[in-house]
């Protein structure tokens, strides 16, 4: 495969401890020819200054709740064939951009997007979809994890997710880029829509994952209750405008208030936000649909090429190692992970307790991945609730099962700690 160079865009806003995580992450890809673009406020500035490699990142100073435009400003510093993004709130594999940079090898290929797992590491918040006019998306079954070339149907386009998406640079800046007029939320889903107009081709890449942990911010508590839906509702306004006829909005708008008032309610039933939450939050988002109905839409101008050129990213890992052990062992396989992250392996422990107990996956901030679970519990969650099965047996199934997507290529490179048996 051709490795083109790539320019990964993060942007970060009031997060800078995600950020470390996130740019840690990030620093173990293993690509030929990758740049790292931050654009973040003062206090993440400082945060990507003092991490190791923090010399190596393009830092951008950016302190505005608008992510559209952040995430322009990236474009216009970045100096690679293609343009990734992925969120200061998320993790890629170590094989994300080898796996999702693959596609763009076919010249009619312009955008490309992979698949994004959720908190636990285990379950896929999304995968292959397609969206319309109207912001409604639909699942579409892939019957392998090899990469698909789509074309869209009329009408819809082809779904990339904001935390997981690449684009040719030269494509998206002579769009210009990401809409302001969104200030987060429908900003890439419009930007997908205005690829199908132009008869793009997106690739999706199942193989291409990112781990999205959907942190707490000024718009949601960490339970992803919502604290203001307005920014919603405005960004709702503005997408139908642009893609929705005019005499479909009024029934598409009542239909998405429905949805989002039960989306509510279903957070007051677990109590996570009171009955006058649920009322304050709906009288926001129509408050919001009102602003964005106000929003300026205009052409958006080309976005210039950076002016100072390619800053290649060197990697600071070296190779793939795997620690595991039973759940007694845990602080000492823990140990042993960090210790071989902060001498440059990527490292994935996998501790394993004598229990049915379904399995989680995350990436810790000292750099390396934990698996944990019962032996006998399941991973997938579409696997049998309970099985019998063997400590070492296990394991490899573990390490197969994310093999590919993190290049776990090195089967020599196993220690067991001091768990032998």
């Amino acid at each position: 495969m051709t490795q083109p160079p790539v320019s990964v865009i993060v942007v970060s806003r009031g997060r800078p401890k995600a950020l470390r995580r996130t740019l840690t992450g990030i620093s173990q890809l293993v690509y030929a020819q990758f740049e790292v673009i931050v654009v973040t406020d003062a206090e993440g500035m400082e945060a990507a200054q003092f991490l190791d490699f923090g010399h190596q990142l393009k830092l951008v100073l950016f302190d505005e709740a608008n992510i559209s435009a952040a995430r322009n400003h990236g474009i216009a510093a970045a100096a690679g064939e293609i343009v990734a993004f992925i969120d200061d709130d998320a993790v890629p594999e170590t094989g994300w951009l080898w796996h999702l940079m693959a596609p763009f090898d076919q010249p009619e290929v312009s955008a490309a997007g992979g698949f994004v797992r959720g908190r636990n590491g285990i379950t896929f918040q999304w995968r292959a979809r397609s969206v319309d006019g109207a912001a409604r998306h639909s699942d579409i079954a892939l019957s392998s994890d090899k990469p698909v070339e789509m074309s869209p149907a009329q009408g819809r386009a082809i779904k990339t997710e904001g935390t997981n998406m690449a684009f040719r640079r030269d494509v998206i800046a002579e769009m210009g880029g990401f809409d302001p007029a969104f200030h987060f939320y429908l900003d890439e889903t419009d930007l997908n829509m205005r690829l199908a107009e132009m008869g793009a081709v997106t690739t999706i890449v199942p193989l291409a994952e990112v781990h999205h942990g959907y942190l707490e911010s000024a718009r949601r508590l960490a339970s992803r209750a919502p604290r203001d839906l307005s920014g919603i509702g405005a960004s709702m306004a503005v997408f139908l405008r642009k893609h929705c006829p005019e005499a479909e909005r009024a029934a598409v708008w009542k239909a998405f208030q429905r949805d989002q008032r039960q989306r509510l309610v279903d957070f007051m039933v677990r109590g996570e936000m009171m009955p006058g939450d649920v009322a304050r939050l709906m009288r926001g988002l129509r408050q919001g649909y009102g602003q964005g109905l106000e929003r300026d839409i205009t052409v958006l101008p080309r976005i210039p090429r950076a002016a100072d050129g390619f800053r290649r990213f060197e990697g600071t890992s070296s190779s793939s190692v795997v620690v595991a052990g039973r759940h007694w062992r845990r602080r000492a396989i823990l140990r042993e992970a960090q210790v071989l992250a902060r001498a440059g392996r990527v490292a994935s422990a996998f501790v394993f307790s004598r229990t049915g107990l379904f399995h989680r996956v995350a990436y810790d901030a000292e750099g390396f991945w934990v698996q944990t679970g019962g032996l006998f519990g399941r991973s997938g969650r579409g696997g049998k609730l309970f099985r019998l099965v063997g400590f070492r047996k296990r394991l490899q199934q573990e390490k197969q099962r994310v093999a590919r997507q993190r290049l776990l290529l090195d089967e020599g490179a196993v220690a067991f700690g001091k768990d032998k048996t």
